[in-house]
C-alpha cells in the first residue's frame, strides 16, 4: 500500500477524529480533555499527559438538544452538545471552557450537568484583552487551572514538561504559518479545504504528531504549483469548520487562499514568548494573539489584522460566514463589511444553519465570483 501524503493524513484524521483518539489512549493509557474554545491553553494540558480534543459538530440535523440548550442559540452550539449527548465524545474523561459567548458556555454547562466527566475546568477569559492586567489574570486563572489539572491526574506537573509543551505548540504554530504562506502564491500549492483539514487535524491530534506530518506536508508541497486561478477569497466570519462548505465554494471556481476564523490562522497565530514565568508567558501569547469580536469590543484590533492578511495574500473578495443567531459576529460584520469596501474587497455574506442549502448559496456564489471578474 503506498505511502499516505501528508495531506491524504490530515483528512483520515479529520474524517476519523474520534478513531484517532481512541487510539492514542490505548497507546499512550494517557487521558483525554475537550475544550470548547481555542483560547483554552492546551499547552497545559499536555504539559500533564492529557490529550486536547476540541469538540465540534457533526453539520447534520439533530433533535437531540430540546431540554438541554435554548434552541434560538447559534446551530454550531447546539450540534457540539448534540455529539455529546450521542455519545461520539464518550472517550473524553474531561471538559474544559474559557469564556467566550454566552452560546458555546450553555454547551459547556450542559454538557457538564448531562455527560459523565471525571474532571470539568471553567477559566474565565478577560473580556477586556487591551487593558495591562488582562495579562496577569489570565495567568492566575492559568494557574488555577494548573492546579486542577495536577488533582485530576494525581501528579505535579513539572516546569519542564511545561516548557516542553509550550516548545512543541510553539513549533506547531510557526510549521503552520509556513505553509499557510504558501498560499500567497499566484497559484497555491494547497487549497483552501485542504489548508482548513490541515488545521483542523492539529485540533484533534498529538501535537508532536502533528508536527511530523506538516514537515512532511512542507516537503511534499516545496515547488508545487497548484491548479486553481480563479478569484482569491478570504473566509471571515463565525466559527467556521465546514470542509463541504469550503468545497462547495472552490468547485464553483473561487479559491480560499486565507482566512480570519477560530479554526484556522487565529488558532495558530502567535507564539509563546521566551523568558520569564511560563504561565505569564503563555497568558501573554492568549492575550495577544487576533481576538475574536466578543474580545475585541472596543479597541478593534481584528479590523487591521484582517486587512494586512488581505493584503499580504492578495485578496480579491470575502465571503463572511455567519452562524445563525451569532450575536458577536454578527455585531463584527459592519465595520467589517466598511473597513473591506474602503479597501475595495467586496464581502459576499452567506448565512449557514447546521446544513447548507446547496442551491440557494450556488447563486449567490457563482454571481459574487461573476462580479469579482468583472471587476466588482
Amino acid at each position: 500500500m503506498a505511502h499516505a501524503s501528508a495531506l491524504e493524513r490530515f483528512h483520515q484524521v479529520v474524517v476519523g477524529r474520534h478513531d484517532y483518539a481512541r487510539e492514542w489512549k490505548a497507546r499512550t493509557g494517557g487521558k483525554a480533555m475537550g475544550y470548547l474554545c481555542t483560547y483554552v491553553p492546551e499547552e497545559l494540558a499536555y504539559a500533564a499527559g492529557v490529550l486536547p480534543v476540541r469538540i465540534m459538530g457533526s453539520h447534520q440535523p439533530q433533535s437531540v438538544t430540546e431540554g438541554y440548550i435554548f434552541s434560538m442559540w447559534c446551530p454550531y452550539c447546539r450540534d457540539c452538545l448534540a455529539q455529546g449527548l450521542l455519545g461520539r465524545y464518550d472517550y473524553l474523561e474531561g471538559l474544559a471552557f474559557a469564556q467566550t459567548c454566552q452560546h458555546i458556555r450553555q454547551t459547556f454547562d450542559s454538557w457538564r450537568d448531562h455527560i459523565p466527566l471525571e474532571f470539568s475546568h471553567d477559566i474565565y477569559m478577560p473580556s477586556s484583552l487591551h487593558v495591562p492586567l488582562a495579562r496577569e489574570c489570565l495567568a492566575g486563572e492559568l494557574r488555577l487551572f494548573q492546579q486542577a489539572l495536577e488533582v485530576w491526574v494525581g501528579h505535579p506537573i513539572a516546569t519542564a514538561e511545561v516548557a516542553r509543551a509550550v516548545d512543541i505548540y510553539n513549533t506547531n504554530r510557526r510549521l503552520m504559518t509556513q505553509v499557510y504562506e504558501l498560499r500567497q502564491a499566484p497559484h497555491p500549492p494547497i487549497t483552501g479545504v485542504e489548508a482548513m483539514e490541515m488545521v483542523l487535524a492539529s485540533m484533534f491530534m498529538d501535537k508532536r504528531e502533528h508536527n511530523e506530518l506538516l514537515r512532511q506536508a512542507l516537503s511534499e508541497l516545496g515547488g508545487k504549483v497548484g491548479q486553481n486561478s480563479g478569484m482569491r477569497l478570504m473566509l471571515l466570519g463565525s466559527e467556521n469548520d465546514d470542509t463541504d462548505l469550503v468545497a462547495f465554494v472552490e468547485s464553483l471556481g473561487g479559491q480560499i487562499v486565507v482566512d480570519d476564523h477560530c479554526t484556522g490562522t487565529r488558532y495558530f497565530w502567535g507564539e509563546v514568548p521566551p523568558g520569564g514565568d511560563l504561565l505569564t508567558a503563555i497568558a501573554q501569547r492568549y492575550v495577544d494573539r487576533p481576538p475574536c469580536p466578543l474580545k475585541d469590543l472596543t479597541e478593534r484590533r481584528r479590523l487591521k489584522h484582517i486587512l494586512s492578511l488581505a493584503r499580504d495574500y492578495r485578496v480579491q473578495g470575502a465571503i463572511f460566514v455567519l452562524e445563525k443567531f451569532c450575536d458577536p459576529h454578527e455585531f463584527d460584520l459592519p465595520p467589517i463589511q466598511a473597513a473591506m469596501r474602503e479597501a475595495d474587497i467586496p464581502v459576499l455574506l452567506l448565512e449557514v444553519d447546521a446544513t447548507i442549502p446547496v442551491g440557494q448559496f450556488r447563486t449567490r456564489i457563482e454571481a459574487f465570483l461573476e462580479m469579482l471578474e468583472r471587476g466588482g
